[in-house]
């Protein structure tokens, strides 16, 4: 596979995904969370299922080394898309997705704390760049006359989200020393799922035939964005690709803007933009690093 097929597969990918969280909030009126994210995880499982079957993958892509990795990816995992959810039904479509934007610079923080990573003075200069852009994009959010009660909560749910999906991008890392990919792919749609049913007690509702489809479509729209995102990164390295994930930005102030009438605020454009500089910058130096550390070992084996 080329670069450039890869680089299509990523944005095509970023481009589901958004359109997954535009129908999420659509119909985040009708539906409570917990079964939004039933129907997310659990139509993702036959795409998956039938994208291993045509691999010819089924059994070895789906080996677990550590269910209890799996189980614990699939607590922190589904708590984030949880509380993401929780957020669109809340805040506008483009507030939701440049916040979301603090999860790369947590991860950084994190992989220091829990991996011992080092991190030095550039790293740090750009966490904390790219967390005074998510606080730019806070302001014109907590700066009306009066904030209303929904927009503390969905701050808190999106920022929370962010926390988890950084703690979920630590364990994986961990879990790809032993796990395929296919298998982590599958067991988080499948916990999740199972997790999603403990919520029916708390208010579990029939939808109208339409508002059903378009559940539905969550899960298969879900399902190939993860797909198009893990075949993106067998035909080009994660350091080109990477940048391509702020390009949600641009399609969630499409979109927000076409089917919510969500007019982005300055402030906002401001804060992604720095969030999103930040991001890339880290990005390249880590690229630039590892290109440093391949020259300085020219005669090791791939294996180290």
């Amino acid at each position: 596979m080329s670069p450039l097929r890869g680089i299509a597969l990523k944005l095509t990918s970023v481009v589901l995904f958004v359109i997954m969280s535009a129908i999420v909030k659509s119909v985040s009126d009708e539906v409570p969370t917990g079964e939004t994210v039933f129907f997310r995880s659990f139509f993702a499982l036959p795409v998956i299922i039938a994208w291993l079957m045509v691999r010819g993958d089924m059994k070895a892509g789906l080996y677990v080394a550590s269910p209890t990795a799996h189980f614990l990816r699939g607590i922190v995992g589904s708590g984030a898309m949880a509380l993401n959810f929780a957020a669109l039904g809340l805040l506008p479509l483009p507030e939701v997705t440049a916040l979301s934007y603090a999860a790369p610079p947590l991860t950084v923080i994190f992989a220091a704390l829990l991996l011992g990573e080092t991190v030095r003075l550039f790293r740090i200069s750009a966490v904390c760049t790219g967390l005074l852009g998510v606080l730019v994009i806070m302001v014109p959010l907590l700066t009306v006359s009066e904030v209303s009660t929904a927009v503390l909560w969905g701050i808190g749910c999106v920022m929370g989200s962010a926390v988890l999906r950084a703690l979920v991008q630590i364990h994986i890392r961990r879990m790809v020393q032993t796990e395929q990919t296919s298998a982590i792919v599958f067991y988080f749609s499948l916990t999740t799922t199972l997790l999603s049913l403990l919520t029916v007690p708390f208010g579990w509702v029939m939808p109208e035939p339409g508002t059903l489809a378009l559940l539905i479509g969550t899960g298969l729209i879900g399902g190939v964005a993860q797909i198009c995102l893990t075949s993106a990164y067998k035909g080009a390295e994660a350091a080109l690709l990477a940048p391509f994930d702020y390009a949600s930005i641009l399609f969630a102030i499409f979109i927000g803007y076409v089917v919510f009438a969500e007019v982005p605020t300055l402030l906002m454009l401001l804060g992604s933009a720095i969030v999103v500089a930040s991001g890339i910058a880290i990005i390249l130096r880590e690229r630039a690093l590892g290109l440093k550390r391949h020259r300085a070992r020219p005669g090791m084996t791939p294996q180290g």
